[in-house]
Order: structure tokens, then sequence, then C-alpha cells
């Protein structure tokens, strides 16, 4: 239970809204120190509306895309909010032929999460990774918790220690 104190008045809060997923349950048990924050989740609207609402610089929101080579093999990329992925440039470097993003059914197949809610961390299958390098150079990033309109901020560093990733240079403008 919250208790919030405004100017002499207070309100009990009956219950904490920071929901506990997949992602979290993992984090926790890697004993990973993150911050919560939850925003007003607009259908489409991207890391350009987490970073608005948030107030936090595109840049270091870290959007979890879902996507497959050209035999349906999924794969995860995180890349910085305002970044596009080259998937010729991804295609080229992991030795396939083309790379895409998956149809918003097959992601939440391979993730268990909705799109707009997908994190990188608790998936239903264990993806392999592909995380933009200088996603490294910041102090602090903020992804998915694994719900619509819920990022967490973390050292980027726990996503190598967790995750794995293979680091990648394939961000467009």
């Amino acid at each position: 239970m919250k208790i919030i104190v405004t100017e002499g008045s207070f309100v009990i809060m009956a219950k904490d809204r920071t929901p506990v997923t997949s992602a979290i349950r993992l984090l926790r048990k890697e004993r990973v120190h993150y911050t919560d924050h939850l925003y007003e989740y607009e259908d489409k609207g991207g890391t350009a509306v987490s970073a608005r609402e948030l107030q936090l610089d595109e840049h270091s929101v870290i959007k979890t895309l879902i996507m497959e080579d050209e035999n349906k093999n999924p794969l995860i990329v995180l890349m910085h909010g305002e970044l596009q992925v080259s998937t010729k440039g991804l295609a080229r470097l992991i030795g396939v032929k083309t790379i895409s993003p998956c149809t918003p059914e097959t992601a939440t197949k391979h993730t268990g999460y909705l799109t707009g809610g997908t994190s990188p961390f608790g998936t239903r299958k264990v993806l392999p990774v592909y995380m933009e390098e200088t996603i490294l150079d910041l102090p602090k990033i903020y992804l998915n918790g694994g719900k619509r309109g819920y990022l967490i901020g973390l050292d980027p560093k726990e996503v190598l220690r967790i995750l794995k990733p293979v680091l990648v240079r394939v961000g467009i403008k």
C-alpha cells in the first residue's frame, strides 16, 4: 500500500500499479537493479510517446524488435528509439539472406508479449539477441518491462550480462 502526502492531506493508494511480468521476475532472480516507469500508452506511438511522456531522450529509450530471417527463425534486435534497423546490414552480418519484422501475432507467439509491450527479458522462447553496440555508451537505458505503458530503467551492462547479445552496428536514421 502506498501513502501519498500532499500539502497536509494524504491519499491512500490501495494497490501499486507496477506490473510483475516475466521480465520482472527474471530481473529479480538475476538481482538486477532497475527503476519502474509507468506512462499512458498510445497504440502505435512507439518510443516517441514513451520518451515524451517520461521526459526522456528518445536515444536512451531502447526498442525491442522481433524479427525473423528468410527461414522464419526469430531474433530480437535492441535499437535506440529514434533509429531504424538496416535489415540488409544485419542479414549480411549474421549470414542470412533477409531479415524482416515479424507480424504482431508471430512476435507474440515467440515472446509471450503483446506488440507495444515486448521486453527482451523473460521471453517465452530463448531467442538470439542483437544489440546496437552504442547502447553500451549510455549510463542508463529504458526498455519495455513486459507490458504496454511500462518501461524499466537499468544499466545497459546488465543487458549484456543477462542476455549476452551479439553487438552490432546496424542503426540508421
